[in-house]
């Protein structure tokens, strides 16, 4: 690792007034998870005042409680992003922010997204049909969706257009209708944070990062504050069938946050989120490509607020809170491999995903089968807890 990188490139541009909580695992006392809250360049570990992130975000008021909890100092968060990028991790290093929360993703909520699934199934996920589908696509129904409200009269109108030409998709369903896409991405504990590795299903040829904005929702459905991540999306399984939508998204290390929480307060709310733009920059470790591209959440179709909206109520509850995946405008169209082959990732690319009032999530794209299993889950956490407890 390059250790001449700037670490306030990895953090909010207004470091000073945002209010950060995250996890790091500690390989010293009792190994294992912990959280942590950032102050003044400095990390702290709460863990003895609070079990879980889920436990923190459903605090009434969890700025305050955040900022006064006492701590045991770990050292700077610059060492703590060092430790995290580092070939091989060095404790303490960085997890995915949240833990026993259900991890929850949208689909479908930018125009573009909508095009792009649209050509995924329609070229059967068949990449080098791509190119010819996209030319024809945007030729029928046009590039800017964004201005039609889903579910509205003139969504209905296209959708009756469109069927007339057999030019309807599932896709355009959930990105036109009434009902947003809301889909499981990961299990509790099984994410991965900043400076990990993210996996791919070894079957895939044809796949890419989509960079979105996620949300940190309480147990009552009330967003407590935002993070960045990796919906790591395989377009040729999907495009097969949407009935393998769990094998496209969900892989080991398929699911990818951090690299903190920043909680709303009166410096940073949920305007800022709607208001954000959301960068992309993918670097080949062997192929010297580069690919740089932005996106602005006001092109989003559905307000965030509605999409969690569409996730809890009285028709689903979510006792230990959840993590929302907004969605993404990302389907990398650039040629990589050949004219038409469009984008799709090599093993070895850089992923960075950043805005400016969350700072940035960088991982490495390798094989899920090449990185270290999933072995962490809820049985071992809650051995954990009790571990901590008695020796308390």
């Amino acid at each position: 690792m390059n250790t001449t990188l700037n670490i306030a490139e990895y953090l909010p541009q207004d470091i000073d007034n945002a209010l950060l909580v995250g996890r790091v695992w500690r390989d010293d006392g009792i190994p294992g998870p912990a959280l942590v809250v950032i102050r003044a360049g400095e990390v702290f570990d709460i863990s003895a005042q609070v079990d879980c992130m889920a436990d923190l975000l459903d605090s009434e008021d969890v700025s305050h409680f955040a900022r006064n909890l006492e701590g045991e100092s770990l050292g700077t968060v610059a060492t703590l992003l060092h430790n995290s990028m580092a070939e091989s991790a060095v404790a303490p290093y960085l997890l995915a922010p949240c833990d026993i929360q259900a991890i929850k993703a949208c689909g479908v909520t930018f125009a573009v997204s909508l095009l792009e699934r649209v050509i995924e199934e329609q070229a059967g996920g068949n990449a080098a049909k791509a190119s010819l589908l996209r030319t024809e696509l945007n030729g029928l129904i046009g590039q800017d969706l964004s201005h039609i409200k889903p579910g509205s009269e003139e969504a209905a109108t296209l959708k009756a257009t469109l069927q007339a030409r057999n030019a309807w998709s599932q896709y355009m369903e959930v990105g036109l209708g009434p009902d947003a896409e809301v889909f499981t991405k990961s299990q509790p504990l099984s994410a991965v944070g900043f400076g990990s590795r993210v996996g791919l299903h070894p079957a895939s040829k044809w796949n890419n990062p989509e960079p979105e904005i996620v949300l940190a929702v309480d147990s009552q459905g009330n967003p407590k504050g935002a993070t960045l991540g990796n919906d790591v999306n395989l377009r040729d399984i999907e495009g097969r069938s949407a009935l393998l939508l769990g094998k496209a998204k969900d892989n080991n290390a398929s699911c990818a946050i951090g690299p903190f929480i920043r909680i709303f307060d009166d410096r940073y709310t949920l305007d800022e989120v709607r208001q954000a733009q959301v960068s992309l920059r993918i670097e080949g470790k062997y192929d010297d490509f580069l690919l740089e591209d932005k996106s602005d959440m006001e092109k989003i179709s559905r307000d965030p607020l509605d999409l969690v909206q569409q996730t809890i109520g009285a028709h689903h509850q979510y006792p230990d809170g959840f993590m929302l995946f907004l969605g993404t405008m990302f389907s990398p169209i650039q040629d990589r491999d050949g004219e038409g082959q469009g984008f799709t990732h090599h093993v070895g690319d850089r992923v960075t995903i950043s805005t400016p009032f969350l700072g940035a999530l960088v991982n490495h794209v390798d094989y899920s089968d090449q990185l270290a299993p999933w072995t962490f889950g809820i049985r071992s956490w809650q051995q954990h807890i009790a571990n901590k407890r008695s020796c308390q």
